[in-house]
């Protein structure tokens, strides 16, 4: 059985398109942590180190943000070393950690990137993220996060959080920017890239 031309290949993946009309113009992608990039479970070591799993979707979805001209930040009420290295893993080098009161870190992050909500786009899961939902021009959860994260967003992924959920969030941005196909072409022919 022969593959097809990757030359001529159509995305697999797609959206309503009124969620891409929602997410087009998006230049900033706040994401939360715990029970987004992770699956919201808290690991500890014997030595009290706070141990963190992310998923490598997630991870590649971020990178491809930045190659697409979007910013992927991290506000996050939680810090740590593992948090940190894997974000520095990624080249992230926007965040707010630390900090539980969120709205004022995106305001300080978007004043920063010289941004405003209306292109900015939030995927959380909680409370503490319910602000920057409301505030941002498009909003995403999870399947398993709380009710109310889940009422204001305009889309809940299929995946779940630290299951690919994050990278959902990416690929729904990167359709709405019209570089998805690109990348992808990118990525099944690279030599036609150069």
């Amino acid at each position: 059985m022969s593959r097809p031309d990757a030359s001529l290949a159509l995305p697999a993946l797609s959206f309503p398109a009124e969620l891409l009309l929602l997410a087009q113009g998006v230049r900033l992608a706040i994401f939360d942590v715990d029970g987004v990039l992770t699956d919201g479970g808290l690991y500890f070591s014997g030595e009290g180190e706070v141990l963190k799993r992310f998923h490598t979707l997630d991870g590649h979805g971020m990178k491809l943000l930045v190659r697409a001209g979007i910013t992927p930040a991290v506000i996050s009420g939680r810090d740590s070393p593992a948090l940190r290295t894997r974000l520095a893993a990624l080249g992230i080098a926007h965040m707010r950690l630390g900090t539980e009161d969120k709205l004022p870190a995106a305001e300080s992050l978007l004043a920063e990137l010289g941004l405003k909500w209306g292109q900015t786009a939030v995927i959380g899961d909680d409370w503490p993220d319910l602000p920057l939902m409301q505030h941002a021009t498009f909003a995403c959860a999870p399947p398993h996060a709380h009710v109310e994260a889940r009422s204001l967003a305009q889309y809940v992924t299929t995946a779940a959080g630290g299951q690919g959920a994050a990278r959902e969030f990416c690929d729904l941005l990167l359709v709405a920017s019209g570089r998805y196909r690109s990348l992808l072409q990118a990525h099944l022919a690279p030599e036609a890239g150069k």
